[in-house]
């Protein structure tokens, strides 16, 4: 049961994008960052992106990082983000599947020992991530807005949660 587990717990859970230490994951190897939009980068539903969010994305690439947003968001929607912040987006990604983390490794040209993934849910960017043998980190939502089906699976993610140990 222990092993079945393991895919939904995150390597490193923070409260928000600003708690994750760059200079660590550049020591573990990590140079790219595949990061969900809504409630990580931005509020759910929300096109007011605060400047620190800006001030991250830059010290991350000035630090070496490719970035690429992943998020199950509409094209339209991701497209506007991955514009404003000028790193590359994949829209309608479906996750936990596969498919876009792959395209998101092939966009940033690493491979999967090479990248982390940050984002607030833990069955879509943890167990997606997870399930691709990639770093993941979980950070807090940035609002307690989200779509219902979100908030329902909040519910089981609390008592994941409760059970988390870091592997690191």
């Amino acid at each position: 049961m222990r092993s079945l587990w393991r895919w939904f717990f995150p390597r490193l859970f923070v409260n928000d994008l600003w708690e994750i230490d760059l200079e660590k994951l550049k020591g573990l190897g990590i140079r790219g960052l595949i990061v969900d939009l809504d409630n990580t980068l931005v509020a759910w539903n929300a096109y007011d992106l605060e400047e620190r969010v800006f001030q991250w994305v830059e010290r991350a690439k000035s630090q070496g990082f490719a970035i690429c947003i992943v998020s199950n968001a509409l094209e339209k929607r991701v497209a506007y983000f991955s514009r404003l912040l000028a790193i590359p987006g994949i829209s309608k990604a479906q996750k936990p599947r596969r498919g876009a983390f792959r395209a998101a490794l092939q966009e940033l040209g690493l491979s999967r020992s090479e990248v982390a993934v940050i984002g607030d849910q833990v069955f879509t960017d943890v167990f997606g991530g997870n399930r691709l043998g990639l770093y993941t980190i979980l950070v807090r939502p940035i609002s307690r807005h989200e779509f219902v089906t979100t908030r329902l699976g909040r519910v089981v993610e609390r008592w994941i949660l409760r059970r988390f140990t870091p592997h690191d």
